[in-house]
């Protein structure tokens, strides 16, 4: 079988010219610095993965049009040919890679295009890698211990020396003409090193280490005859948070990459001058760009990251309000309003430097004010509405404020107000929504007049459910028409009715402009100082008030939504629950399809903003922290400290300048900084931060003009998973989606429904379980679209949860039953085929969980209802179950049993008969709608004892006339596949099922470790995949298993395996398979021809 695509750690990275290289497993990917395209691809060793890089020296100006690159890894090493500007990737030397016999250690690009090498137990060596490869000098160092890494400095052999670091956290040099014994030693680390750096122009030497920390040493030249003294630390640098994989010099300065995902740069004093963070897990590689100061690094989530040089961030300043502040907005970029506690409202012009008075107080209202405003076309006017504690509103132009609309709209307080974007509305008009004390809303569309007092006309009046805390917080207008969107301060969303039409606004008031449809009066002329309005009271009762069509009480909980934002067709709301919510409409209900907390320890999202390049950026609170996070590299672009989000503050961006208002001390404080790049630029997408524990397809999407992807489902051990596009012409990865409902490890996964492509793609519903005994149900609906990266679009609804502890708190009298262990694992799903068919009066699906605490579980899922039920349950195996199959029997008439194969860590197989469980959990949900006991499974019909130890992998195949084919991997490396017949039991009248065990196959040693994968192709065909990095194709015959091939592939730790088959358009089949673990792969194979049926006897 031969590899297609390939999503493994980054482990080495290294420039050359202006192309960064990137080692993923065996291959070299390519990628052009200047607009960081991916520029190519090539595998370059063959059963190793790339542990580094190493271009020969030569600025990007010179050395011809061709950079060469050392590639090595385990006990290979290649050499490459990597074209400036272009990228374009070859291979040196005869384009193979040789083993050495020895691991390669590090590399360097000696005098005459030669290499020296550090190799394992100490060796030094020049080696001359052009025509067939031989060896010109080599010499041992000898007296230092097991080395974990290593740095060469010199280019001939006589000044050729060997910086190594040892497991026991020394650092030891040697020289190659004298490598008797090491020449120095350099003492001070508490762990095993490993990476060294050496910059042979300033004498200096990073080490990083197991310790968590970052030395620097002033060894002088390495290879020189007056360098025999011990060598200096100059600095010791603490601030990771787990063992510092990378290192390297930029001028004096180290800057390491971490296995807790951070990459710091350190100043001269030993402190972190700069942390960058963006991946999802542990960083493996780093590389510096000398031109320009960009860095890279790459890691375990199989991403690589550019890093471009950034300003420090500015510290926010005390502007010196004239008046204790109450409430600060900003008017744009440059001007800052600030409400005093007295009603006073003042305006910071950011120009000038100084402040404006805008009203005093007896104008603003007094205290208890509100403010809001709205930018006009333009950017340099704004319209400001000013409410105040004795429910009336004024209404101004910034740049007028004389010339103000004064109106009266409640008996007490104004408790919301917030601008409302409105679809078609006028651009010199505005929706404006206010609350009262009452819980009534008023829509009022707001005109700007330049030089006269802004119009307001009511169009409607809403009632918003009754709560403690009874006004609105934000609204908006869907694209559809005719409805509004609002949030209130108790945490529910709420859907009203509207009609922006004129006409019907003064039909349902029955008054004539200048009445309710007209707030106001016209004054005498522009030169007015301002507008004494009557009392919309008198007038307002003439529209009806609007009760809400949908409510979704409590949906981001008690304290608040706080926005709400309509875009692609989808309305997005935000809480100061750490979570923000897609929803859709459906009809004129609100239905919620996902719910999204984007980053840890982000306890308060404040609002969504969506970037013209495609980029959501949330604003929020962590700890007391403002910041702007960015969906799409995972990193804070902004983080202000301003004391929290409880206080007054404001957020405004523009493509020049971007400014954070907040109120501090008594004072107003602004944040303000020029906007330049983005510093994060992600050239190849990151997947997960550990290890990849279970994978599905879901299908190929085709899409016009460009060959068909292939979907698949991942999950980790990261609490996340992720739905992913991987093509074979790339051979990596895009995210579509990830899914991170989950607060432990997913660690099983199932699919139901049509997983083939349809009129608008695929469809198919996905169970996800792991750790804390939950389930999660998503619907996914992929579909083509040429315009994105990927070429294929991906719509996640969250359908339905279950916890077991939240099962268990349910339930009645749970004080004399045992409580379920909160540490309880799903290990393997099965979705039963054919249980939603037209015999029961709701289509319930079933799903069968083999769990952790010995028990097999079948919960009910109606898809319709969002409930997911567990129905029945068995401790037969009193043992960690580890695999579950399901499978269904047609009997003669047409009659269809549901039969279960179950394995656990003793190595038995047990087989059940679960139909008549089903049956009667189906009449149970009926006639409970929704809510039952669970069921007993009753004893299994057969136990087969397998192996010795657990059973790993599990698959069951349908043959002609009853039978199934069952193999199952283990622990110990065996495979055992066994032949079962289906027969009734108990006569024709009371017809039970019966298993029969025909045959048993067995293999002791088929790998040399467990058996984590294996899938029955053919009757005679089995493929089987282990953790010793082989995939076997077995040939099943009379006499037992026979190996037709093995393949290696670049997956270590490998954790499942899953199997499709594509007709070719020549009529071959092929065979597919995607292997997870550390990292993803899909091979591609053909298989042998079926042999031809065993002649009839004579």
């Amino acid at each position: 079988m031969e590899s297609v695509a390939l999503v493994a750690p980054v482990t080495a990275l290294e420039v050359a010219g202006d192309v960064l290289l990137a080692g993923t497993g065996p291959e070299v990917a390519a990628f052009r610095l200047s607009g960081g395209a991916a520029a190519g691809r090539r595998i370059v060793l063959r059963e190793a993965s790339v542990q580094g890089l190493r271009a020969e020296p030569g600025g990007p100006g010179g050395g011809g049009a061709v950079v060469r690159v050392a590639a090595f890894g385990g006990r290979w090493l290649a050499v490459l040919a990597v074209r400036r500007g272009g990228g374009r990737l070859a291979g040196c030397g005869g384009g193979a890679a040789r083993e050495l016999g020895a691991r390669v250690w590090e590399a360097r690009w000696a005098a005459g295009g030669r290499l020296a090498l550090a190799l394992g137990g100490g060796t030094v060596a020049i080696y001359e890698w052009r025509g067939g490869g031989r060896w010109l000098r080599r010499a041992s160092c000898g007296g230092a211990g097991a080395l974990r890494c290593a740095a060469l400095a010199g280019t001939g052999w006589g000044r050729l020396a060997l910086a190594a670091g040892t497991a026991a956290g020394a650092v030891v040099v040697w020289r190659a003409a004298a490598a008797a014994a090491p020449r120095r030693r350099l003492l001070g680390h508490r762990g095993a090193v490993l990476a060294l750096c050496y910059a042979a122009a300033r004498g200096l030497l990073a080490s990083a280490s197991e310790d968590r920390s970052v030395r620097l040493w002033a060894v002088g030249e390495l290879g020189g005859g007056d360098g025999d003294g011990a060598g200096c630390c100059l600095l010791v640098c603490y601030g990771h948070g787990a063992r510092v994989a990378a290192v390297a010099l930029r001028g004096p300065c180290p800057v390491s990459a971490g296995e807790d995902g951070a990459c710091l740069e350190w100043d001269g004093g030993g402190g972190v001058r700069r942390a960058r963070r963006g991946h999802r897990g542990a960083l493996r590689a780093l590389a510096l760009r000398p031109a320009g100061g960009c860095l890279a690094t790459g890691g375990d989530d199989g991403g690589v990251r550019l890093w471009r040089p950034r300003r420090a961030a500015p510290t926010a300043a005390a502007l010196g309000a004239p008046a204790r502040p109450r409430a600060v907005l900003l008017a744009g970029p440059r001007r800052v309003l600030a409400l005093g506690e007295a009603g006073g409202l003042a305006a910071y012009e950011a120009a000038a430097g100084r402040w404006v008075p805008v009203l005093p107080p007896a104008a603003a209202g007094g205290a208890r004010g509100v403010l809001a405003a709205a930018p006009l076309p333009g950017g340099a006017e704004a319209l400001c509405a000013l409410a105040g504690g004795d429910g009336r509103l004024l209404l101004f132009a910034l740049g007028r404020p004389g010339a103000a609309a004064a109106l009266g709209l409640f008996e007490g307080a104004v408790r919301g107000l917030s601008w409302a974007p409105r679809p078609g509305q006028p651009p010199d008009t505005a929706a404006l929504l206010a609350s009262g004390p009452d819980g009534e809303m008023l829509w009022l569309d707001v005109a700007h007049r330049p030089g006269r007092a802004p119009r307001a006309r009511l169009m409607g009046r809403y009632l918003l459910p009754p709560c403690k805390q009874h006004w609105h917080t934000c609204a908006a207008f869907p694209p559809q028409g005719g409805l509004l969107v609002c949030g209130d301060r108790r945490g529910s969303l709420l859907l009203f009715p509207c009609s922006s039409s004129p006409a019907r606004a003064a039909e349902s008031t029955g008054i004539a402009d200048g009445g309710i449809a007209d707030c106001g009066t016209d004054p005498a002329g522009e030169d007015s100082g301002g507008e004494s309005e009557p009392s919309c009271l008198s007038h307002r009762g003439a529209l009806p008030l609007e009760a809400p069509l949908s409510v979704l009480f409590g949906l981001h909980g008690k304290t608040g939504v706080t926005s709400v934002t309509c875009h692609g067709g989808y309305i997005y709301s935000t809480g100061r629950d750490g979570c923000y919510r897609q929803l859709r409409l459906q009809g004129q209900q609100l239905e919620v399809l996902r719910k999204h907390r984007p980053c840890k320890g982000l306890q308060w999202i404040e609002e969504l903003r969506f970037t013209p390049d495609g980029d959501l950026l949330v604003l929020g609170f962590h700890a007391d922290n403002f910041v702007v996070w960015s969906s799409r590299t995972g990193e804070n672009l902004h983080c202000v400290p301003c004391g929290g989000g409880h206080r007054s503050w404001s957020y405004c961006s523009s493509p020049s300048v971007e400014a954070f208002a907040f109120i501090k001390s008594g004072d107003v404080m602004l944040y303000h900084r020029e906007a330049e790049p983005c510093e994060q630029q992600v050239l190849l997408a990151s997947l997960h931060g550990r290890e990849i524990a279970c994978v599905r397809r879901l299908g190929a999407v085709e899409v016009p003009g460009r060959a068909a992807v292939n979907v698949f489902v991942t999950g980790s051990e990261d609490t996340t998973a992720c739905v992913l596009a991987l093509s074979e012409r790339s051979r990596a990865a895009v995210p579509l989606a990830r899914l991170s409902d989950h607060i432990s490890s997913v660690r099983a996964l199932a699919l139901a429904g049509p997983a083939g492509p349809g009129d608008e793609g695929l469809s198919a519903l996905l169970f996800s379980a792991g750790g804390r005994a939950q389930i999660e149900c998503y619907r996914l609906l992929c579909a083509g679209d040429p315009a994105s990266e990927s070429a294929v679009a991906c719509q996640v609804i969250h359908v339905a949860s279950h916890r077991l502890d939240e099962h268990w708190e349910r339930k009645k009298n749970r004080h004399k039953l045992v409580k379920m262990d909160p540490e309880t694992r799903y290990m393997s799903l099965s979705v039963l085929p054919g249980t939603s068919s037209e015999q029961p009066p709701t289509p319930w699906k079933f799903l069968a969980a083999a769990c952790s605490d010995g028990s097999v579980r079948v919960f009910g899922l109606l898809e319709a209802a969002r409930k997911l039920v567990l129905v029945a349950e068995s401790f037969h195996h009193q043992r960690c179950v580890l695999k579950v199959e399901a499978f269904p029997h047609t009997r003669a008439g047409g009659e269809r049993r549901h039969l279960l194969c179950s394995a656990a860590t003793d190595g038995s197989l047990a087989f059940w008969d679960i139909t008549s469980p089903v049956v009667r959990a189906t009449d149970a949900l009926h006639r409970a709608e929704g809510e039952m006991q669970p069921l007993a499974l009753g004893a299994p019909l057969l136990t087969v004892t397998a192996h010795s130890c657990g059973v790993n992998s599990l698959h069951v195949r349908e043959m002609p006339e009853g039978r199934y084919l069952v193999a199952s991997g283990s622990d110990d490396g065996s495979i055992h596949v066994c032949l079962l017949e289906v027969a009734l039991s108990g006569g024709e009248a009371a017809a039970g099922t019966c298993l029969r065990l025909l045959q048993r196959v067995a293999r002791p040693c088929a790998h040399a470790a467990h058996v984590t994968g294996i899938r029955v192709l053919r009757p005679d065909l089995l493929l089987s995949a282990s953790v010793d990095q082989r995939l076997t194709l077995w040939q099943r015959g009379p006499g037992g298993l026979d190996a037709l091939s093995t393949t290696f592939f670049h997956v270590p730790d490998l954790a499942e395996l899953d199997c499709w088959e594509v007709a070719e358009a020549g009529g071959e089949l092929r065979y597919y398979c995607v292997l997870c673990g550390q990292g993803l792969e899909v091979l591609r194979g053909t298989a042998p021809p079926e042999p031809p049926p065993p002649e009839a006897p004579q």
